[in-house]
């Protein structure tokens, strides 16, 4: 599906999971003068939404946030923010809407987090609530290609960064997760279920002879889509957390695909990495 511009729609719903990029994006909307309306998702939603309009509902009552969102008169809808993937036969309190997902829901989480977000999306478009990508609604979390800092990588890094971008294209084909550290050529971590911060952690606690430390950082964390993934949910992020765990680890730096990730606070994520004597990266598609 070809992309919406700025122009194609009017009011946007945020559905709002963990995080502050929900916040950012909604806080964005109003400064523009299109007051968004919230879908706090109960139990995952963890910033103050106070000065929006805004409704606090558990991830069963699908049915509840669509017409939740078209009595505000959205016509659009972005998916933002942690949400861990429940068992959704377990779900109590399903709504009618929610119920008749299942089957689709199902099927479609037997062939990964993709195929599943594609059909709750589908439900949503053909209420008539056009989703679009935190890339969309707030273009100044994307990062442009280069060294977003001062900090610049080696030719060790370097080629760091290839191995990395290319473990982690690899596993995101499997549907394993989006993110892997390689330092001076050896695979340290790639990302599962966990988690980028709990990864992170786990490269903390390996022996310092095959991991950077803080007198010498040595890896590269790099994040990317997988090649199959649903740009309009859940793009690769990187912000202030990213970087401390990053610095713990022993890290030289983060890479990214440049227009294909998220950073949150670029100025201050920026500032962070400069001071923690990591890089930032965001490479090329061709790289």
């Amino acid at each position: 599906m070809t992309e919406p511009d700025r122009a194609d729609w009017r009011k946007l719903a945020i559905i709002a999971g963990g995080g502050e990029i929900p916040l950012l994006i909604a806080q964005g909307e109003l400064s523009a003068g299109r007051a968004p309306f919230i879908v706090e998702v109960d139990g995952f939603a963890d910033q103050d939404f106070a000065a929006f309009n805004k409704v606090r509902l558990p991830i069963a009552k699908v049915g509840g946030m669509q017409k939740a969102m078209l009595d505000a008169g959205c016509d659009a809808v972005c998916f933002i923010g942690r949400i861990t993937r429940p068992n959704f036969k377990a779900l109590m309190g399903l709504d009618a809407t929610a119920m008749a997902l299942l089957p689709r829901v199902t099927q479609a989480a037997r062939y990964g987090d993709d195929a599943l977000m594609r059909v709750i999306i589908d439900s949503f478009e053909r209420k008539g609530l056009r989703a679009i990508g935190a890339h969309q609604a707030m273009s100044s979390l994307v990062p442009g290609p280069g060294v977003l800092g001062d900090v610049q990588p080696d030719d060790a890094a370097r080629a760091d960064i290839a191995k990395a971008l290319s473990i982690a294209r690899l596993i995101g084909e499997h549907d394993i997760g989006q993110g892997a550290v390689v330092a001076s050529g050896l695979v340290l971590a790639v990302e599962a279920q966990e988690g980028t911060d709990e990864m992170l952690a786990r490269i903390a606690g390996l022996p310092l002879e095959i991991r950077g430390h803080a007198a010498k950082r040595a890896g590269v964390l790099a994040k990317t889509l997988k090649p199959q993934q649903e740009r309009r949910i859940d793009m690769p992020t990187i912000g202030l957390k990213t970087i401390e765990g990053a610095a713990r680890a022993g890290l030289a730096g983060i890479a990214v695909r440049a227009g294909n990730a998220l950073i949150p606070r670029m100025d201050e994520t920026i500032a962070a990495a400069d001071a923690a004597g990591i890089f930032i990266y965001a490479a090329r598609e061709d790289e």
